[in-house]
Parts: structure tokens; sequence; C-alpha cells
């Protein structure tokens, strides 16, 4: 699978409506056949800092960036941002989450 981690810096009158401005985005991405999964955070340290985590199966990820709501939120996205994203993308194994070998919780 394709693993991507990017952080995105927002201007601070921009990060109470980001998620807004991103939600078509969002929306549209998450229906893509071979997306795995594609989740916003924000930073507990930096309320202008949005951490994004998406996986797709290897294959999807070249017709993501390639759809047309890709290149509309990279229109859309540079007005909002303090600083150009900082991304690790990276194929790897696996399909999805497992489960944590050294943290364990009993039902």
């Amino acid at each position: 699978m394709i693993f991507i981690v990017v952080k995105f810096k927002v201007k601070p009158e921009w990060s109470e409506r980001w998620l807004d401005l991103v939600a078509d985005f969002t929306e549209a991405t998450r229906q893509e056949p071979g997306n795995l999964w594609f989740d916003w955070s924000r930073s507990v340290d930096n309320p202008n800092e949005f951490v994004l985590v998406e996986a797709f199966k290897d294959a999807a990820a070249e017709a993501h960036v390639n759809s047309a709501h890709f290149k509309k939120a990279m229109a859309d996205m540079p007005q909002a941002l303090a600083e150009t994203p900082q991304i690790i993308s990276r194929q790897i194994e696996g399909s999805g989450w497992d489960r944590m070998g050294e943290l364990t919780v009993e039902a």
C-alpha cells in the first residue's frame, strides 16, 4: 500500500475553517476506489497545524493525484497555508492497520 502523512501549517485566520475548506476533497477522496483511509487530525501543540494520514492500494494513488477533486484542492488550499506542506509518502507492506503488540486491552 501507499502510506502518506502530510503536515499542513495553516494561517491563523484559517485554522477554524480549514476542515470546511477541505471537506469536499476529503469526502471525494474517501469515495475513491482503492482509498483505504483519509483521516485528518489537529496538532495538540499547534492549533494551526493539521495532519493528514492517508493510504491507498498501490495502483490507486496515481488515480488520486490525477482526479479532478485533487486538482481543485491543490488550487484551493494555498490561500489558507502558511507554508508548503511537509510529506512522507512510502510504499509499505500490508493492506491496513495492525493491532499494537506492546499494548493490549482486554475487553
